[in-house]
């Protein structure tokens, strides 16, 4: 009986590529899978068939000749001069692409390592710190409720005195074959749930698990400069690992609260800062407050705008890891003057009455000069 063409066994045509035969393999391979056609010997037959296509196209130089000789060239003495064609020689590594997700991992990861012992899960903690902590770096306690190692038993799940013995079921190993078809599958053992030891005699405080939950009390040191979702590891201090196994890590991930006076951006700081009309005018100097708690003095040009941007080098945030500081932006908001008794308003007065406001307010003039001249040409 003559062999199908291994393209229209999967489905696909002659031009494919090699992630859209990948693909169509996938999807047949899970619709004629033993374990999902029991006793149905067409669909075993199907199955065959799909994964002997797909080990001869997924090799360029095997579908090459394939292209070129069909099925001969992979007949003794074919012309391909390939050989004998094995099906299973490769049967390993297509197994793995199906079906290693599915039972946790490839061929070789399937197999029960025989100790039992599991890694614990990674924890995340979420740590509020204020922008000033941020800063100049702090050393915070935080509270944890987690899992960890039991003392009672270090850990085993066995009562003291005894100790976890070889499951007789999977002989140590975690795992068992079960014969479906023609290949066979391996399993997590039922009997020890892939552990590979059975513990007799449970310890009564953690009731055989090894583990049991506690709050502790743990240091975190924070660096200066750290910025907001900063993740600083703590070793070890994540969940307790099962039957004996290295504990996981905890991350401690930086929340910083928002700052009534700066913002941040990186490593510079802004902050808008209030100005007396008359330093803006005639120029000045005022005080702005620093992130490290001090007040510092700045200087005002005559004539300057709201808006305006003053920068202080080196009076930013800290950079972590470095030395370096970042800068401080001040924007300058110039303050109208307001309350004004009898005196100021008639000065204010005297000073409008002297001429020359062009000068003095030129962004006002401009602006009412291209309004003038708009209004002109409509």
């Amino acid at each position: 009986m003559a062999k199908a063409d291994y393209y229209q066994t999967l489905g696909v045509a002659k031009t494919a590529s090699a992630d859209e035969l990948k693909k169509a393999y996938r999807k047949m391979a899970m619709q004629y899978h033993p374990d999902r056609n029991h006793g149905n010997p067409e669909a075993e037959h199907k199955f065959k068939e799909i994964n002997e296509a797909y080990d001869v196209l997924r090799d360029e130089q095997r579908r090459a000749a394939y292209d070129r000789f069909g099925h001969a060239a992979f007949e003794q003495g074919g012309a391909g001069g390939f050989g004998g064609f094995e099906f299973g020689a490769g049967f390993a590594d297509i197994f793995d692409e199906m079906f290693g997700e599915i039972l946790g991992g490839g061929v070789g990861g399937r197999r029960g390592n025989g100790q039992g012992a599991a890694r614990g899960a990674d924890l995340r903690y979420d740590l509020d710190i204020t922008l000033e902590e941020a800063f100049r770096g702090a050393d915070k306690e935080i509270h944890v409720v987690n899992s960890v190692a039991c003392d009672d038993c270090k850990g085993s799940g066995a009562a003291a005195g005894s100790q976890p013995i070889e499951c007789t079921m999977c002989r140590g190993m975690g795992r068992v074959r079960a014969q479906q078809g023609f290949f066979t599958i391996e399993r997590a053992c039922p009997t020890c749930q892939g552990a590979g030891r059975v513990i007799q005699s449970p310890c009564r405080k953690c009731a055989g698990q090894g583990r049991v939950r506690q709050e502790r009390t743990l240091s975190v040191s924070i660096p200066a400069g750290v910025e907001d979702g900063t993740r600083i590891r703590l070793s070890g201090e994540g969940e307790a690992g099962a039957r004996g196994g290295h504990a996981g890590d905890l991350y401690v991930i930086m929340a910083i609260q928002q700052h009534p006076i700066f913002q941040r951006d990186g490593a510079n700081l802004f902050c808008r800062a209030p100005v007396p009309m008359v330093d803006a005018t005639l120029g000045g100097a005022i005080q702005v407050p620093m992130i490290e708690g001090a007040m510092t003095e700045m200087k005002i040009d005559a004539g300057s705008q709201s808006g305006q941007r003053i920068r202080l080098r080196g009076k930013g945030m800290s950079i972590l890891r470095s030395t370096s500081r970042g800068d401080m932006y001040v924007e300058l908001a110039i303050e109208t003057p307001v309350n004004l008794n009898k005196k100021q308003k008639e000065l204010l007065r005297e000073f409008a009455e002297a001429g020359e406001a062009e000068k003095t307010q030129p962004e006002y003039h401009g602006f009412l000069s291209k309004v003038k001249k708009l209004m002109g040409q409509r």
